[in-house]
């Protein structure tokens, strides 16, 4: 074999190892294949090596032995890379590897504590199968949230923990950064940070970055704070109050200012400042230049001045930045929109028309929000001969107007969702289409796609057919109209007999349902039906086993100005709920349809708890007497493997070297959609319904799209899918497409009937002879796609994935806006008290929820003065070790609010003086509570024995 000498370039090892077997290469066959000599070449060629390994183009697998990074799934994005030699990521499959030689690919999703998750790619075995992989801080190697990374994954831990490093960034998700911009200047003259780049031998302005999950600042050259933009001025501001606002210094210590602090009068010194310092503590965003690297912090330059942090309107504009939330409508997509919606249905073709139902005629009302503007659902119900009722569901025909391949269709892919604030929405059609032509307005001719069923007196679903559609809705109802209605019912004393349906009618619900009655006579005994038939629809789904949370969500109400006047729960009584019902049935209807057409289509799918998690909800519950009723949980308990070389280490310091025992979770845990119903109607009224039904939520997995049917756990249905909502989702819109397609194909629009008498999801779940994982009963099989479908299975898959994305990222979205309207709301209420209740209690204290507002927030453990509290997860309470004071779940306190935690967005309240609990022992405490309400501690049983154990050690603790 030839000897070449030493490699001056990285590119030539880079082809060695690519070239050898696996493309991996161990120490002594690069000695022997570049023919080196001494010590002092071997060191550089070490040296070497571990320089590549730190730029991410090779992956040390061990002391050793080096390998070309490869992804165990598939990358879809190819970015390019500087150095021509560098290895391309094209879409390599995964190499076959074990042990500790493994690598993958992910998101990184980092915390604000700088470690992070790595979470494997959609698709992937890791992805499917295994947890996310842990990176800690000093293992990120610069890359940032939300890139797709490649993990070099370590042996697992003593506790069987999955982690890893990141060898090498592969695609950078997100090129702006949204941040408060700061001047590089002298000590004392800054506004907001105490931080100066100069303090590290630097001197750029720069911007603190507002998610805290991005570590470091982004330095900004001299000249790149000018945004090119902008025309009158070299800075533009965006919110309604940002424009009227003259660029004011934010002064004080406050990060990000709230309320009015920001304001200074005229004359102050600090406005002197302001000329000088136009931007400082001024929200922007940001495009990165230059990622950071080791020792050097990212570099960019000004895109947007959003404003003040606090100025109306530009908390969604941040926000908007932070999840990169597309907002802005090209121009093509705007005048394709207004180009569609001239398309009115009197310019359709007649024979497309023929095609068509026609609904027009029928008393077919829209019931939404009152401040919704776009419609895109109808419904109407009868009574039909044979005893059984109709129910009439009719969707805008969105996908007549948004055609594959558009321009419209391709941005209504990129955003998914609409994404929906207190305050506005970022819609994911424009305005011309989502509250114009694709909107069911009334006495407007519009066309639909409509599934019609016929349900029995069971609240069975006797037969359906979907079809093609136009109708002219009579009435444009809202929620409130439309309750109003029904608690005014002659047949509200029948509804209310089992349970409170309807409220005790008013002067106001009575006036209501007489004025709807004198404009349209039919429509009061129209929604009686409806509530009536929904009733029905409910209880099938509850003998079916479908969970019903009904967890309350905020809702921020606005007067007149603008400002906040209010944080409420949210509102769901029987004029949201049958609306549900009928969209829940006309979606598990078309699923069915489309399922049994052997297509390709895309579903709503939900599947089975996570058995580690079910463990855990069940330890957790079981402190507050409760039991998802699984009995003894088949867990075996085994020894880890660990790594040798730390048993090693740790028997040399004289500790024992053995691996403590581990609990190994068994592959599934015969668990059905009804015993998390049932646990939920148990625990209804109680003071641990919420905290109970939020951890009952956390034990499942999120429901997401796919292209493959796997039923729907938390709805206990073998077949759903998302078909009502075409003006807000994109997978609504391609679900149309698919049915539309199918119907001009000449496929039967009728469907048989759907009982839960033959379908009886989950019920056969764990039948060893049939599989723990089939979600199909008894006697029925999986049906097989064909090929041959309007959308290619990769394509439905691919959007699927995408949506699940953009799902979640609307939803974090909207969650993060209203903590920060929370905070904001109650920013001039610092020192204020206020009634709560307990709602949660843990390690680090207690958290509470205020009477008078839909408002959380911690009472720290270290803010509990006059004893030493501890919590004690028996029974979930904080307990004082000297006075005997309890806190526990429902308990009535009054807490003063005490500060704002701006930069984790938490409320924290302490107790108001003098209102602590009644000092008590721990033993009356104990005795005097029912044992379902607290259960006993095992120290405090109050047996005979333990009772003369504890007398007799008493003096020995």
């Amino acid at each position: 074999m030839s000897r070449t000498p030493h490699p001056r370039s990285d590119r030539d090892l880079l082809a060695r190892i690519t070239r050898s077997p696996g493309g991996k290469a161990g120490y002594k066959q690069l000695i022997r294949e570049l023919g080196l000599g001494g010590g002092h070449e071997r060191r550089l060629l070490v040296e070497q090596l571990t320089a590549m390994v730190a730029r991410g183009e090779l992956v040390a697998l061990r002391e050793g032995l080096w390998a070309i990074p490869k992804p165990e799934s598939t990358i879809t994005s190819t970015p390019q890379s500087r150095d021509t030699g560098r290895p391309k990521w094209d879409g390599m499959e995964a190499a076959a590897r074990s042990g500790r030689d493994r690598l993958l690919s992910g998101r990184l999703d980092l915390h604000r504590d700088g470690f992070g998750f790595v979470r494997p790619e959609a698709g992937s075995a890791s992805a499917q199968k295994l947890e996310d992989i842990f990176i800690p801080p000093n293992e990120i190697n610069g890359a940032m949230q939300g890139d797709l990374v490649l993990v070099d994954e370590a042996p697992p831990g003593r506790d069987g923990r999955r982690s890893g490093r990141i060898a090498r960034v592969l695609t950078r998700r997100n090129p702006t950064v949204v941040g408060i911009f700061h001047y590089a200047r002298p000590q004392g003259r800054r506004g907001g940070r105490d931080h100066d780049f100069s303090d590290a031998g630097m001197s750029e302005n720069y911007v603190t970055p507002l998610d805290e999950r991005i570590s470091g600042m982004i330095a900004i050259p001299e000249g790149a704070e000018v945004v090119a933009s902008t025309v009158d001025s070299p800075h533009r501001m965006l919110g309604d109050e940002a424009r009227k606002q003259a660029l004011e210094w934010s002064g004080g210590e406050k990060q990000i200012p709230f309320g009015n602090d920001n304001k200074k009068n005229k004359g102050d010194s600090k406005n002197d400042i302001d000329s000088q310092w136009p931007l400082e503590g001024l929200a922007v965003d940001v495009e990165i230049t230059s990622f950071p690297s080791a020792g050097r912090p990212a570099r960019g330059r000004l895109i947007e001045v959003l404003g003040p942090p606090d100025a109306f309107g530009v908390d969604v504009e941040i926000i908007i930045r932070k999840h990169h939330l597309p907002h802005a409508f090209p121009a093509a997509v705007l005048a394709e929109a207004t180009e569609q919606a001239q398309e009115t249905v009197a310019s359709l073709p007649a024979e497309d028309l023929d095609l068509r139902e026609d609904f027009r005629g029928l008393p077919i009302v829209t019931i939404d929000g009152e401040t919704a503007r776009d419609f895109d659902d109808a419904v109407l119900v009868r009574e039909l001969t044979n005893g059984n009722t109709e129910l009439q569901v009719h969707i805008a025909d969105v996908s007549w107007y948004v055609r594959p391949g558009s321009a419209l269709d391709t941005e209504a892919r990129l955003r998914g969702t609409s994404v929906y604030f207190p305050d506005r929405a970022v819609p994911m059609l424009p305005h011309a289409l989502s509250s114009g032509m694709c909107s069911l307005l009334p006495n407007e001719d519009r066309l639909v796609l409509s599934c019609v069923m016929e349900i029995d007196p069971r609240g069975e679903i006797a037969g359906y057919r979907v079809a093609e559609g136009v109708i002219r809705s009579v009435r444009r109802m809202t929620y409130t109209s439309v309750q109003n209605c029904l608690n005014a019912s002659p047949n509200a004393k029948t509804w209310n007999q089992d349970k409170q349906i309807t409220a005790a009618a008013s002067a106001e619900d009575i006036a209501e349902r007489e004025r709807i009655a004198a404009e349209q006579p039919e429509l009061p005994a129209a929604f009686d039906a409806m509530l009536e038939l929904a009733l029905r629809l409910n209880a099938k789904r509850v003998r079916r086993g479908s969970i019903d949370f009904d967890l309350p969500e905020p809702v921020v109400e606005f007067d007149p100005d603008g400002n906040m006047k209010a944080i409420v729960r949210s509102e769901r009584g029987w004029s949201h709920r049958l609306i549900e019902e009928f969209m829940l049935s006309a979606n598990e209807c078309v699923a069915t349809w489309l399922e049994r057409q052997g297509i390709p289509s895309i579903y709503r799918i939900h599947e089975m708890p996570d058995p580690k998690r079910i463990v855990e909800f069940e330890e957790t519950a079981s402190g507050f007497g409760h039991s998802l009723g699984l009995g003894n949980l088949p867990v075996r308990k085994l020894t880890m493997k660990t790594d040798r070389r730390d048993a090693q280490r740790k028997s040399a310091r004289g500790r024992d070297s053995r691996p403590p025992q581990q609990h190994e979770i068994p592959d599934s845990i015969p668990v059905t959609p009804q015993m998390y119903q049932k646990l939920v109607r148990r625990i209804s009224g109680t003071p641990t319904e919420r905290i109970l039904a939020y951890l009952m939520l956390r034990s499942l997995k999120q429901a997401r799209y796919a292209e493959k049917n796997e039923g729907h756990f938390a709805l206990a249905s073998p077949s759903y899918t998302h078909f009502t909502s075409p003006i807000r989702r994109y997978p609504d819109l391609i679900v149309h497409r698919l049915v539309r397609a199918m119907l001009r194909r000449g496929a039967d629009e009728r469907g048989g009937a759907i009982l839960s008498t033959d379908l009886q999801p989950w019920q056969g779940e764990f039948d060893r002879s049939r599989g723990a994982k089939s979600r199909f009963p008894t006697g029925m099989t999986e049906r097989k796609t064909s090929a041959e479908g309007p959308i290619a299975a990769e394509e439905l898959n691919d959007i699927a994935s995408e949506s699940s994305q953009a799902e979640r990222r609307a939803a974090d979205a909207e969650r993060e806006l209203i903590e920060w309207k929370k905070m904001k709301f109650m920013a001039d209420k610092v020192g204020e008290d206020f009634h709560a209740v307990i709602l949660s209690a843990t390690k680090y204290g207690f958290f509470v929820e205020l009477d008078d507002m839909f408002i959380e927030g911690l009472v720290p453990l270290a803010s509990l003065v006059g004893d030493f509290y501890s919590f004690r997860d028996t029974d979930r309470t904080i307990v004082g070790a000297r006075t005997g004071h309890v806190f526990g779940i429902g308990q009535k306190v009054e807490v003063i609010l005490d500060r704002i935690d701006r930069q984790q967005r938490r409320l924290q309240f302490a107790l108001l003086p003098g209102t602590e609990p009644k000092a008590t022992s721990l033993r009356t405490r104990t005795k005097a509570e029912p044992k379902a309400e607290r259960p006993l501690s095992p120290k405090r049983s109050g047996k005979t024995k333990t009772r003369a154990r504890n007398k007799k050690n008493k003096g020995r603790r």
